[in-house]
């Protein structure tokens, strides 16, 4: 039997696979299975308040899993999907309120990844599928960070390479008027305003008790085991010298041949589809710190701000 149509078998059993997408790699089980998405949230130690993203293969089953689909979506579906933009809209009954943390809606996204479509599309039905890794840890981009973290938590890996995004894909509710994005992502609020207009933006911190309305709200997130702290530019000479990491962006290492002192382009494509990866390496180097240059703020490096701030303390 080929990878994908074991994948396939695994989930209409109520299993878990991992699977890749553009952005990270999903930790995927049949959304409407409330048995099958428990076991997501087991694995991954994720709180029943985190609602999952539900991935789906075409436009068709997104309405047939919303139980509203308003003008906005169809226009933002038409135009970005597949891609790394999640619409949060009223959820049909078909999907089981394990994966939607007990609440009225749900965030629908087509994976813009050939395997992934392809999984979708054998499938058949929708994937309850966020991050797969441990709750609040960093993100997977390739299969084998997938292996490391969750070996003998999932039932399968279905390998599709490196994520090409690299962050998570941007969360816009849909219910709110106007539009909300709760989650920075791979997709822009300058994109997503030029094909609907005006949109507001979330910057609250959501308290680990609390319900969430999307993924990536809390204040803890994206985060290495090793202790990371974010810093300006100019708090660089502040820095420690001994067994710790610096990521730099855009300037000449400090140390051009030590892998511990990292120097990124000022291009947040480029960041973005590396950070994660290199975040995990150095975790596995016993350091005592993993220090984080903070990107500008400027539009742009909107989610990646976003990432290092939850994934960091502020350099004191």
């Amino acid at each position: 039997m080929n990878p994908l149509d074991q994948a396939v078998q695994i989930l209409r059993q109520g299993g878990l696979v991992a699977f890749p997408t553009e952005t990270v790699y999903g930790l995927g089980a049949d959304a409407r299975r409330a048995d099958a998405v428990g076991k997501i949230f087991a694995a991954k130690g994720r709180p029943a308040n985190n609602p999952l993203i539900v991935h789906i293969h075409d436009i068709l089953a997104a309405r047939q899993y919303a139980a509203h689909w308003p003008p906005f979506a169809q226009r933002l579906a038409e135009h970005f999907w597949p891609g790394p933009l999640t619409l949060i809209v009223q959820k049909s009954d078909a999907i089981t309120p394990i994966a939607t943390a007990g609440g009225p809606t749900v965030g629908l996204r087509i994976p813009n990844h050939a395997l992934a479509l392809q999984l979708l599309r054998q499938f058949d039905g929708p994937l309850a599928a966020p991050s797969a890794n441990r709750s609040t840890h960093i993100s997977p981009t390739t299969a084998e960070h997938v292996r490391n973290e969750l070996a003998g938590r999932v039932d399968f890996i279905l390998d599709g390479g490196r994520c090409t995004v690299g962050i998570e894909s941007t969360v816009l509710d849909l219910t709110t008027d106007p539009p909300t994005i709760l989650r920075p992502g791979g997709l822009s609020k300058a994109q997503i305003e030029s094909i609907i207009g005006p949109v507001c933006e979330f910057n609250r911190i959501i308290h680990p008790d609390q319900p969430a309305a999307s993924p990536g709200q809390q204040e803890i997130h994206y985060a290495p085991t090793t202790p990371a702290f974010r810093f300006e530019p100019e708090q660089l000479k502040n820095l420690p010298e001994s067994n710790v990491a610096r990521i730099l962006i855009g300037q000449p290492s400090l140390r051009p041949h030590d892998k511990h002192h990292i120097t990124l382009p000022n291009d947040p494509t480029h960041y973005a589809r590396y950070i994660y990866a290199i975040l995990r390496e150095l975790d596995t180097h016993s350091l005592d710190a993993i220090y984080i240059q903070m990107p500008p703020d400027e539009p742009h490096w909107t989610a990646l701000r976003d990432r290092i701030r939850r994934a960091t303390r502020p350099l004191d």
